[in-house]
């Protein structure tokens, strides 16, 4: 009985949990401007570039962004050397605008197409 108990409440856990983030996050109207100004507010380009390009001491987070779930589980919670953000600094909305801000952020062209990158 105790393991038909663990069971369930896994498979509630499991199937539950993305729909309660899918449903939070889609009711938040995500703004790429408002995005940017969280982002240099923030500080988030000290580490991670003015793009989300990457730098010393933080992982490059654009343009391939990691889903928005994804996003706030590890912002709110992560135990690295990035302190977490509660919801007292980074509201819902403000992960959703940052989310947006760097998706937003076009890919690089590729080194073939830099003409100088290319001559012998």
């Amino acid at each position: 009985m105790k393991l038909q108990c663990k069971l369930i409440a896994r498979t509630l856990l499991v199937t539950c949990l993305p729909l309660s983030f899918t449903l939070l996050s889609s009711q938040v109207h995500a703004d790429a401007v408002r995005g940017k100004t969280a982002y240099v507010q923030n500080g988030c380009w000290g580490c991670h570039g003015f793009e989300g390009q990457g730098g010393i001491a933080g992982p490059k987070l654009a343009p391939e962004t990691k889903p928005l779930e994804y996003f706030n589980a590890f912002v709110r919670n992560t135990r690295g050397i990035m302190p977490p953000y509660s919801e007292k600094v980074l509201s819902a909305q403000d992960m959703a605008d940052l989310h947006a801000y760097l998706k937003s952020i076009p890919k690089g062209p590729d080194y073939t197409a830099i003409p100088l990158l290319n001559t012998p």
